[in-house]
């Protein structure tokens, strides 16, 4: 198998606790109709951290790390 070496992943947020958030990633193209569950650190979040909230997993280049990008709601 070979690694991803660039990526957008689009995420929500399912669940969290005040180290630990529960995550869904979506899958493209969709692998049997089930996103991707992961478990993230708060900490890697640089926005508030809500459930229901929306954020993008984005490697965009091969010797770069991922990072993750807060979509801007109009509600925060």
């Amino acid at each position: 198998m070979i690694p991803l070496k660039v990526f957008i992943l689009v995420g929500t947020v399912d669940s969290l606790d005040a180290q630990f958030a529960t995550v869904e990633l979506d899958t493209n193209p969709p692998s049997n109709g089930a996103a991707a569950i992961a478990v993230l650190p708060v900490a890697m979040f640089p926005c508030e951290v809500k459930e229901g909230r929306q954020f993008y997993v984005v490697k965009l280049a091969e010797k770069e790390e991922s990072v993750i990008i807060c979509r801007s709601d109009e509600d925060d």
